[in-house]
């Protein structure tokens, strides 16, 4: 007998499921291990006693009562999920007790709703590709393609890529290089069944490690690049124009984030200019024709306590003397012939506690400059044809290509007015001084130009950008962008722009240099001024306002260079 008893403990204990067994008086009489561990309990403190007093809640003694079997019944307990077969016990047709055995399905549950979410989600995304027609692949970290779109299985003409690795399936491929390297590569061109196509590439990765990668299609040739780059253009002139609306409405445009350069001067300069911005001292900026003079008048303005003030503008070379003076200061009903009934406001008034900017104040003529210094030590103003003083509260940024300590050693520019322009002095680097910054100027004009053009640009070459960094740059970054557009307009399908798109006085100047010679400076200077001048001219043909804009030089300036280089 002890025999048996030991016989059917060992089969008791090495069940793969907990087992718990009662008498028909409902006293625990068998337990295993596995019953032990998930319950929670031992047999040497439960065995003989109520299984109600055990587990509150069992139905095990609910088979005794009823005499019948339950089988794949469900139960909770210690905050586990429970599979439970309960079964009667008969001895000679008579209930003797019962056994419960049970599995726990608490993990079981989870995954096997993790995975019918899983495939749901699955589902619905493989309904959202093919409906918007996506192509799309997904690789695992071998490289073996897991899930593919059907628009992009029909494509590459395999129904069945899956379980494939993805270099045999995908021509020119590189999904593999990104598993190994783990760097993502966005809008590359590849070249598929002949077509160029724009392709995006990212890597998965958990916990620091790649498992796979994600590869889609963006644009399924660069003619629909093009199209969407034009619908983009349009949209971009559109938010131009309500800019140039804002214009209207004297609001500074740019801010010291739209200032484009990290060499050592350009940070120097910012910095000055940075500080400048938190006083309410006139400030004078001295640089060459190009330099962005204007941007930093913008970037002072927004950056000073007079943002929400207005931000006037005035080419003081570009407005006949006659004329300065009414532009300036106003004028009232009557003060000339053609002046409005109405009379008109002058910049100076408009600018009443914001920012006026006095763009080549060197070209003002002396009887202004006395005017002008009334105005800043008076700090009102008296319109043309008018008798009555108005206070304002301006402050004044003037600029200039012009040594203007020249010109007042000459008796051509007032000393005084001088003293009182010049409090805070930024002085902008011309672009041959600072040719670090020639490679991000290049592209971030590239991209403006393109953009306003509609024409899209993938790229400036390397062979380009090595004749940009050794040229000299005379006309610093207007001449740059100019150069630029030029190149752009030349492009071929390639969409990159390369030494054959550049002038030739850049591909010319690369061999040579500067220090000796039989010509100087001044000399090489001219001659790159006047090609410039010649090329525009014949680009707005003969149109000489258009050039002057374009050459961000006055009407008049332009007619003097014309005539100085015999460009009639």
């Amino acid at each position: 007998m002890e025999f048996v008893k030991e016989y059917f403990r060992k089969i008791i204990e090495n069940i793969n499921e907990a087992l718990i067994g009662i008498d028909k008086y409902g006293d625990i009489n068998m337990l295993n291990g596995i019953a032990e561990e998930l319950l929670g309990i031992k047999s040497e403190k439960v065995m003989g006693r109520k299984i109600r007093e055990v587990i509150p809640n069992t139905k095990l003694i609910r088979v005794i009562e009823n005499k019948s079997e339950e089988i794949n019944y469900r139960f909770s307990s210690n905050g586990r999920q429970f599979r439970v077969n309960r079964l009667p016990i008969f001895y000679k047709e008579e209930i003797q007790g019962a056994i419960a055995l049970f599995q726990d399905v608490t993990d079981y549950n989870k995954i096997s709703r993790k995975l019918d979410e899983d495939e749901v989600y699955i589902d619905i995304l493989n309904t959202i590709l093919d409906t918007f027609n996506e192509w799309i692949v997904v690789v695992d970290e071998n490289g073996i393609i897991t899930m593919m779109s059907k628009a992009y299985k029909e494509f590459v003409e395999d129904p069945n890529p899956e379980g494939k690795h993805v270099t045999e399936v995908i021509e020119n491929t590189r999904m593999h290089t990104v598993i190994k390297t783990g760097i993502m590569e966005v809008a590359e061109i590849q070249k598929i069944q002949g077509r160029r196509m724009i392709a995006t590439r990212i890597p998965l990765k958990k916990e620091g490690r790649v498992i796979g990668a994600i590869g889609k299609v963006m644009f399924k040739n660069v003619s629909d690049l093009r199209l969407l780059s034009k619908k983009i253009n349009k949209l971009e002139k559109e938010i131009a124009y309500y800019k140039n609306e804002l214009d209207d409405k004297r609001i500074a445009k740019y801010s010291f984030d739209d200032l484009v350069g990290k060499s050592p001067k350009m940070i120097e300069v910012k910095t000055m200019a940075k500080k400048a911005a938190k006083t309410n001292s006139n400030v004078l900026i001295l640089g060459e024709s190009g330099t962005g003079k204007e941007l930093f008048a913008h970037a002072l303005h927004n950056a000073s306590s007079r943002n929400l003030g207005p931000f006037v503008k005035i080419n003081c070379a570009a407005i006949p003397s006659e004329l300065l003076e009414s532009e300036l200061f106003g004028y009232e009903e009557g003060a000339f012939t053609g002046a409005k009934k109405s009379g008109k406001k002058g910049k100076f008034e408009l600018a009443n506690g914001g920012t006026i900017l006095l763009d080549e104040i060197g070209d003002m003529s002396m009887t202004m400059q006395a005017k002008l210094l009334r105005v800043i030590q008076e700090k009102e103003v008296e319109r043309l044809g008018g008798n009555l003083l108005k206070n304002i509260d301006v402050r004044i940024i003037s600029s200039t290509n012009k040594d203007l300590e020249k010109l007042v050693e000459k008796k051509e520019f007032r000393e005084d007015l001088f003293y009182r322009l010049n409090v805070m002095v930024i002085k902008l680097p011309p672009l041959r001084e600072r040719k670090e910054d020639i490679d991000t100027l290049a592209n971030e004009l590239k991209k403006k130009i393109a953009n306003r053009l509609g024409i899209y640009v993938e790229e400036i070459s390397q062979e380009a950008i090595n004749y940009l960094r050794n040229y000299h740059w005379p006309g610093n970054i207007r001449e740059l962008e100019n150069v630029l557009e030029r190149a752009i307009n030349l492009l071929d399908s390639d969409l990159t722009i390369k030494a054959k798109h550049l002038p030739n006085r850049l591909i010319k100047q690369k061999s040579k240099t500067y220090s000796g010679g039989d010509r100087d400076l001044k000399a090489i200077v001219e001659e790159v001024e006047r090609e410039i001048i010649s090329e525009c001219l014949q680009k707005t043909r003969g149109n000489k306002n258009k050039a002057a804009k374009l050459l961000g030089i006055s009407r008049v300036g332009l007619y003097k260079k014309i005539e100085r280089y015999n460009l009639y």
